[in-house]
């Protein structure tokens, strides 16, 4: 049977053949155990519900007909849930799987946003060049997707001016635009006034 799909049994292979198939074997168990599966000779269980390449059940067979039947097609055996009342192995290409993985898994990490917190100064009287400067700031953070806190300081008599912060956060807002939603309102904190804005999403565009 084997041979008519072309591949070679474990047992009909040639020596040479047979070291370098055992070889890779090995290296795979090894790699296994860096990524937490168990597979082939280190399945230690009798019995295993056993998954075809394809997803197909074939049902409970022994942990060594199994085997037979993995390496009878160049793959390997893959415990996927050591659940003694119930384990269940599926044959697979590894070396693949754990390829595929972690192409997978660099592509996560490649496309997560790593978001920090940039911050803009302003003053309760601001000339209204510097106020277009931190505003362009503040959309350029915005644009990379990063959240900005914006302080207004009030110094000496400005604490008597506290209310004013308000009207400056409110016209700070308007000049960021549509890049910004407001993630928390402008509040006091001592001689501050802070608010954070972070990047608007597009459903709320």
């Amino acid at each position: 049977m084997c041979l008519e799909s072309g591949i070679i049994p474990l047992f009909l292979c040639d020596n040479n053949m047979q070291k370098r198939r055992v070889l890779i074997r090995r290296c795979l168990i090894a790699r296994s155990n860096k990524h937490n599966h168990t597979i082939n000779e280190n399945i230690r269980v009798d019995n295993v519900r056993l998954i075809d390449e394809q997803g197909n059940q074939i049902g409970i067979v022994s942990t060594d007909e199994a085997l037979d039947l993995a390496y009878a097609k160049d793959l390997d055996l893959v415990l996927i849930s050591d659940n003694p009342a119930n384990p269940v192995a599926r044959m697979m290409d590894y070396g693949k799987f754990v390829y595929e993985q972690s192409k997978r898994e660099r592509e996560a990490r490649k496309n997560q946003q790593t978001t920090s917190l940039k911050e803009v100064q302003l003053k309760l009287t601001t000339e209204e060049h510097d106020t277009n400067v931190k505003v362009r700031a503040a959309q350029r953070f915005l644009d990379n997707g990063d959240r900005v806190k914006v302080v207004i300081r009030f110094r000496g008599r400005e604490m008597a001016f506290q209310n004013q912060g308000y009207d400056v956060m409110e016209d700070f807002i308007e000049k960021v635009g549509d890049v910004c939603q407001v993630d928390r309102e402008p509040r006091l904190e001592g001689r501050h006034m802070v608010m954070y804005l972070t990047p608007r999403n597009e459903s709320s565009k």
